[in-house]
């Protein structure tokens, strides 16, 4: 592949809630080293850096997540490290990162990567990422990657592309994407499996600096001022010009303020083994598991158990004659739940928030 400008962008400053109580607003999830040695941000940067390298990285996220990047990754150079003013959603953090490249070098292709995804097939996973920067070089378009769906799920939102329209670019086949879906109901995503027309949604993208730029121009004139806005800021050195401009984008994610409404969008499948690593039960389909479908991290004994997690280092559990539970003890709280409702963590974290008493456990 000839030699483009390539950068990419990691979004690094999710809150993870899910993850509680392991995964705290001190602590989120992409900190955590829950699919492998090493703490997730740190595998995403590391199966990277064969492609693009190290100094042309982006990490995002907000100023206490970056100072905790840059205790992990010490040898990227300052400015690979870009602080969100405030915590606005992709939308904003992206039109930041991207009008930072976009003042660099406008025709320079911009790899959007999530810190806390899991990636099985890494090779895999380069040689599709590497036809979608040559895809985004070439085409006036924005690029993502579907996942093919394995099951209904109704926890993802949803990709419908068109497969009669498919064209090879640089090792891979991209489709015109038709429509993004919210996360459906069983129903719907039974339908969206069966016909064979819709991935999952990954989270990823690639596009030039400059067809983003023009994408936003053409959906909405409120992101074409709020683009406007940050470059100028930008160009005026950051400080409280680039807060005022920030504070003003839109608080949206990147999907609905931009993917769901821009002609044009690609999409290639993103068969390589991936994982959002969503919620606790999540793991039971990455970590080793016994005879019965347990997992564990800790020392464990199970007895007439059955698909059950635990998270446990250091200590030794028992259990008894029970099925389908999360339990994870994190020093000063534990957490036992149905593997099937391990989703309402996240109300759990929050009512915590709301408690004066208990809100020293979030």
């Amino acid at each position: 592949m000839k030699a483009r400008d390539v950068r990419a962008v990691i979004l690094a400053g999710g809150r993870g809630t899910r993850f509680w109580p392991l995964g705290r607003a001190a602590r989120p999830k992409q900190f955590l080293r829950i699919t492998g040695r090493d703490p997730m941000l740190l595998e995403t940067v590391r199966r990277v850096r064969t492609l693009i390298p190290p100094r042309r990285f982006m990490l995002v996220a907000d100023a206490d997540q970056t100072r905790q990047a840059r205790k992990l990754l010490p040898r990227l150079p300052k400015d690979c490290f870009l602080v969100e003013p405030a915590a606005r959603n992709t939308a904003p953090a992206l039109m930041l990162a991207t009008a930072r490249v976009w003042l660099d070098d406008p025709e320079a292709v911009v790899a959007v990567l999530p810190a806390d995804h899991l990636i099985r097939d890494e090779a895999r996973f380069l040689r599709t990422l590497r036809a979608g920067i040559e895809a985004a070089a070439r085409e006036n378009a924005l690029v993502t990657f579907g996942i093919p769906p394995t099951y209904p799920a109704t926890g993802y939102g949803y990709i419908r592309h068109d497969r009669e329209k498919g064209r090879r670019i640089g090792g891979a086949v991209f489709y015109p994407v038709r429509a993004f879906k919210e996360k459906p109901n069983l129903a719907q995503a039974d339908e969206y499996l069966a016909s064979g027309d819709y991935a999952w949604n990954s989270g990823m993208f690639v596009w030039r600096a400059g067809v983003f730029a023009e994408k936003l121009a053409a959906v909405s004139p409120e992101l074409e001022r709020a683009w406007k806005a940050i470059v100028e800021a930008l160009r005026s050195g950051g400080g409280p010009k680039l807060r005022k401009a920030f504070a003003a984008a839109p608080a949206l994610s990147i999907d609905y303020a931009l993917m769901e409404k821009a002609e044009g969008v690609l999409v290639a499948d993103g068969d390589f083994g991936w994982s959002d690593v969503g919620a606790w039960s999540t793991l039971l389909e990455i970590w080793p598991r016994d005879r019965k479908g347990n997992a564990a991290r800790g020392e464990t004994l199970a007895l007439d158990a059955k698909g059950c997690l635990v998270w446990n280092p250091g200590r030794l559990t028992a259990l008894i004659g029970v099925r389908d539970l999360v339990v994870v003890e994190a020093g000063d709280a534990l957490l036992v739940c149905d593997a099937a409702l391990d989703q309402k963590v996240k109300d759990i974290v929050e009512a915590l928030k709301k408690s004066k008493r208990l809100r020293k456990y979030v």
